[in-house]
């Protein structure tokens, strides 16, 4: 599930006519490294949460075939939080899911962590990283 409803109210003007997730960085939007994120670690069902401007981004990547992927999205009405879009995604997600947002420009190891979280048959495993500045 990636998180991809939130205004980027910090990020103005460059999110006064497009969503964050849709803020290029290095030539391609934020959400779409974090999709290609995902889909080297094997992931390629993935539910999008869409609140603000969210037809520009289901417009941009329609149902993910171009990128090797089967998207969906849970569209909330109003902002919902991350636990509130969760549960608004309920019915489209089945068994161990991981949540990641939509603006997350990582290079963490999602397979190590799904190993991690499966072999230690936990409920919920949250990943953290300590930041010098942040």
């Amino acid at each position: 599930m990636v998180m991809a409803g939130g205004e980027g109210s910090r990020l103005r003007p460059l999110t006064s006519r497009r969503p964050k997730p849709l803020v290029p960085v290095v030539g391609r939007p934020c959400l779409e490294h974090v999709l290609r994120l995902l889909r080297r670690h094997g992931i390629t069902d993935v539910v999008i949460t869409l609140q603000y401007l969210g037809a520009s981004i289901r417009n941009y990547f329609g149902d993910g075939q171009e990128l090797g992927m089967h998207l969906e999205y849970a569209v909330e009405d109003r902002p919902l939080g991350t636990a509130g879009s969760v549960k608004n995604a309920a019915h489209l997600l089945d068994g161990t899911f991981l949540v990641i947002s939509g603006d997350a420009l990582t290079d963490i190891d999602l397979s190590q962590t799904l190993a991690f979280h499966r072999e230690h048959k936990s409920r919920a495993t949250i990943v953290l990283s300590r930041v010098g500045n942040p």
